[in-house]
């Protein structure tokens, strides 16, 4: 396979039994990596760097004190997982190994703003020109420099009265003892009819949440 060729979802699948620091989420490897300290963390980072400019592929990588939350992506093959995602994903475990880093998938978040329409086209040129965001390949919008949230547009010819709400985006494995959680919040109501891709969640003041996974997402799918 090609360094630009497009992994299905069942090769990126495969793949990730072998990377079990890396979650696939919204077309991207995520990875949140605990380092035993800030200053190993920045050593961190720096390898990843050094790997980067090495691969000439540059993962987004944010660094929160002993945290590294890192994202691969190729932007040049639309935005989607190729070989050099998973090669990079590869040497990246194995420098936080060396270095003591760990993988904590209970902090490997995504999150999107979801907007309920009738007509994703009507609005949707508002809030892209408002949030200064650029269309992704799902029709929603995305930071160019992925700092900000994502934004959907949940099309529906029936729009809840509270239009927008928040996706928290967390890997199927992952998601269990999330759900558990949430379920024991007072107040709260889940309803999994569109489970295991996402169960909607309501407070006890009627505002919901969809607490999503990576079924159904892929560029097979």
């Amino acid at each position: 396979m090609g360094a630009k060729d497009v992994w299905t979802r069942e090769a990126i699948d495969v793949e990730l039994e072998s990377l079990p620091q890396w979650r696939y989420r919204l077309g991207s490897l995520t990875a949140a990596l605990k380092a035993p300290s800030s200053r190993i963390a920045l050593d961190l980072m720096a390898r990843i760097g050094d790997l980067a400019e090495a691969a000439n592929h540059h993962p987004d990588v944010d660094w929160r004190y002993n945290m590294l939350f890192v994202k691969l992506v190729s932007h040049d093959a639309g935005s989607e997982v190729t070989s050099r995602d998973i090669t990079l994903a590869k040497q990246i475990s194995a420098v936080a190994h060396e270095l003591g880093a760990v993988a904590a998938p209970a902090l490997n978040r995504s999150y999107e703003l979801a907007i309920d329409t009738d007509d994703p086209s009507a609005v949707s040129e508002t809030w892209r020109v408002a949030l200064g965001y650029k269309m992704g390949r799902f029709g929603d919008l995305v930071d160019p420099y992925g700092r900000g949230p994502g934004l959907w547009f949940q099309q529906t010819a029936t729009p809840n009265a509270n239009r927008m709400h928040v996706d928290v985006h967390v890997s199927l494995t992952d998601v269990g003892p999330v759900l558990d959680a949430v379920a024991a919040t007072e107040g709260s109501a889940l309803d999994h009819a569109h489970a295991p891709r996402w169960v909607v969640v309501t407070d006890a003041q009627g505002n919901r949440l969809c607490l999503c996974t990576e079924e159904g997402h892929g560029p097979d799918l």
